[in-house]
């Protein structure tokens, strides 16, 4: 099993052993996205999601104990794809400067990913509202954001690179809200937040020193 399936399946009822059990939990989770997709989060019930899987609403249930397990695991892999956009984007960098570039790389590429499927914007939007799934929001920006960092903040001064762990968080969580904003605007203002933002992602990274650089020593008072 992958890693990535054994992230998953930790948030089911009932774990799937055999192939036909998880080719069941995939069959599941794809109809409920193409259903809130189609009609929203309050659009998709459990036993519609029953009908057109061509089982009895029990083997919902033994999997799923109800529409907000759906929905968490759900965000699961969407999380789970956002990672690999990460990790993707910083593959091979060796610089500030391809750090900046893979800031602009990340949040490009989850613009694309939420604005491109309508089932993970009425996800997120049914994560913000309910404070349990919220909560899990912010220990995933906070993965990420440590993803993020194990991969670039070796590039940085060592002095710099506490802080740098703050903001990474801090433009995690911001992205995202920018991201759900730009969605619901005509496509040019969307353009130009997002490249606002980027300028706002680069000032800030503009004030970190790289690896090897020579400490900043305060001026001695006349």
């Amino acid at each position: 099993m992958t890693a990535k399936a054994a992230d998953l399946e930790q948030r089911l009822r009932r774990r799937p052993k055999q192939e036909r059990s998880r080719g069941r939990v995939e069959e599941i989770l794809r109809v409920a996205k193409e259903l809130i997709g189609e009609k929203g989060i309050d659009g998709m019930t459990m036993r519609e999601v029953a009908q057109l899987t061509g089982g009895p609403i029990a083997s919902v249930y033994q999997y799923f104990p109800n529409k907000s397990a759906i929905i968490a695991m759900l965000y699961e892999q969407h999380s789970t794809e956002t990672r690999a956009g990460i990790e993707a984007s910083l593959c091979g960098v060796q610089d500030m400067a391809g750090i900046r570039d893979a800031a602009d790389a990340i949040l490009n590429g989850y613009y694309l990913q939420v604005a491109g499927d309508p089932a993970i914007q009425d996800l997120l939007n049914a994560i913000q509202a309910d404070k349990e799934l919220q909560n899990m929001d912010i220990v995933e920006t906070r993965r990420q954001a440590e993803l993020f960092c194990a991969m670039s903040s070796h590039l940085l001064a060592p002095t710099d690179r506490e802080r740098f762990g703050r903001l990474v968080f801090l433009l995690f969580q911001l992205a995202a809200g920018v991201v759900r904003l730009a969605i619901t605007l005509p496509a040019d203002e969307a353009e130009m937040m997002l490249v606002d933002f980027k300028q706002i992602i680069h000032g800030q990274l503009a004030s970190f020193r790289p690896a090897g650089a020579p400490e900043i020593k305060a001026q001695e008072s006349a």
